[in-house]
């Protein structure tokens, strides 16, 4: 028998790679049905199968075409005969770690039955993984929600990540706590209709006020820790950033970044493609002086504005979607955290001293 009970959850469109993925889904079961196997519709049989989770959560999982019978899409009425290969797949990798509830203070921008909204700070990692296995917004979502995943848990259904954003952004996120929720707003993600609007600080006085950059980005050869753009598209997955200026500050510019695409890094990568690499952002360059000249003077200014901001300058600002249940706009913002706005401020300060 399945012991694990389906989990529509954890989609990683502000990343994912789709390593070992079809188009970005991942294989989550399969079933290879017995040679004397009697018809049955679909969503009894895999009942059986899997003692743990509800026909309603199966039902909502077909809803959402994520069940299929010999790689086709099929409906719940769909009768399984002998020999069928049932799959569940799935738009995010298999979870794979116990989730211990950890009172975390969480800044709750929206709340009802259905969704949760929070705003991350810089420095939080989002979700349990190699290297962080407590600490996470995931392990405080338990804790608050009054639930847990384990061999014991009465209920791990601790509210449900459908995004995510870097350990070292900052910014909004949202989480279900429905069923329901799950697959509208895993929908909505996947289906690229999500209002997601960044702030972010990058090297460079823009060539132009407003633009987009589309390239397709996937995990570089050369370092696995990194994305790159591949501009004849022979690999990655297609990816589209519109940009427009809010602020040029001499050598660095304040802009807003919404994404048309969720890709992994895909602001970073983007960004650094393009030749304006986001301010102090370590892994994609952005963590050295890129313009401007190399005097004494300046290079202390520098090296006070990382301390000032001692991560990527980028926060998620603007996070707008439709309710899973009333059909209702929902749109949630959260103002600039103290960092970039400091760092903003400096060079302000530095930018007037040079008129």
């Amino acid at each position: 028998m399945i012991k694990d009970e389906l989990e529509l959850e954890d989609i990683d469109l502000e990343g994912g790679d789709g390593d070992n993925a079809e188009g970005g889904m991942f294989e989550h079961f399969r079933f290879v049905v017995d040679k004397g196997q009697s018809l049955l519709r679909i969503d009894k049989y895999l009942t059986t199968r899997m003692e743990h989770t509800s026909r309603h959560r199966i039902q909502l999982a077909m809803e959402a075409q994520y069940v299929r019978v010999n790689d086709v899409i099929v409906k719940a009425n769909y009768r399984v005969k002998p020999l069928d290969v049932i799959t569940f797949v799935l738009p995010y990798r298999r979870r794979g770690f116990e989730i211990i509830p950890e009172e975390i203070p969480l800044d709750i921008r929206y709340e009802d039955d259905d969704v949760l909204v929070v705003n991350k700070p810089a420095g939080l990692v989002v979700h349990p993984g190699c290297g962080h296995y407590t600490g996470t917004l995931i392990n405080g979502l338990a804790h608050y929600l009054g639930r847990s995943q384990g061999p014991d848990a009465e209920d791990d259904r601790m509210g449900v990540l459908v995004h995510r954003i870097d350990k070292d952004t900052s910014g909004t996120l949202v989480i279900s706590k429905t069923d329901e929720a799950q697959i509208h707003l895993a929908k909505q993600f996947f289906d690229h209709s999500i209002d997601r609007r960044y702030v972010a600080i990058v090297w460079g006085d823009m060539e132009q006020d407003q633009g987009t950059v589309i390239g397709h980005i996937g995990r570089d050869p050369n370092d696995r820790l990194k994305f790159k753009v591949f501009e004849d598209g022979s690999s990655g997955k297609h990816a589209v950033t519109h940009y427009k200026v809010l602020e040029r500050l001499g050598y660095v510019t304040v802009i807003e970044c919404k994404l048309e695409t969720g890709r992994t890094h895909q602001i970073r990568v983007h960004m650094n493609h393009i030749g304006h690499p986001l301010f102090n952002d370590d892994r994609y360059g952005g963590d050295r002086i890129l313009k401007g000249v190399l005097y004494s003077k300046y290079k202390q200014f520098i090296d006070n504005c990382f301390e000032i901001l001692p991560r990527q300058a980028l926060h998620a600002k603007r996070l707008g979607f439709i309710h899973p249940r009333t059909g209702k706009n929902i749109l949630v913002e959260s103002e600039l955290p103290e960092d970039m706005t400091n760092l903003i401020n400096k060079f302000r300060v530095f930018t007037s001293s040079r008129k």
